[in-house]
């Protein structure tokens, strides 16, 4: 059995070997924009149930990419939190330049 990640520095080091594929990336960044714009939907709207569709949107888009670009396992289901943390963490690194869609010029 792999030896558990401690820190989350290390954890984003590892997180962002495992999104390497520009394609996936740009699912990532899709999926975590459509969280926002939900959210802003849900609370201008008044969501009750419909809430579900914010967290099923976000990961769907990830896990294509993971599923069919990466060849890889989500994060998600090993640490769940950081996961999540960087997935954010990567959107507005690459919404604010600091990070591109290819990772070959991170």
């Amino acid at each position: 059995m792999a030896e558990r990640i401690k820190t989350y520095k290390e954890f984003y080091r590892f997180y962002l070997s495992e999104h390497r594929n520009k394609t996936s990336r740009i699912l990532h960044f899709i999926g975590t924009f459509l969280v926002f714009v939900l959210l802003f939907l849900a609370i201008i709207w008044d969501w009750g149930w419909e809430w579900i569709f914010v967290p099923v949107v976000g990961y769907a888009f990830a896990w294509i990419g993971h599923a069919f670009f990466e060849r890889n396992k989500p994060a998600t289901f090993k640490y769940p939190f950081w996961s999540l943390i960087s997935d954010f963490k990567l959107f507005f690194e690459i919404l604010l330049g600091k990070r591109s869609f290819n990772s070959k010029r991170d």
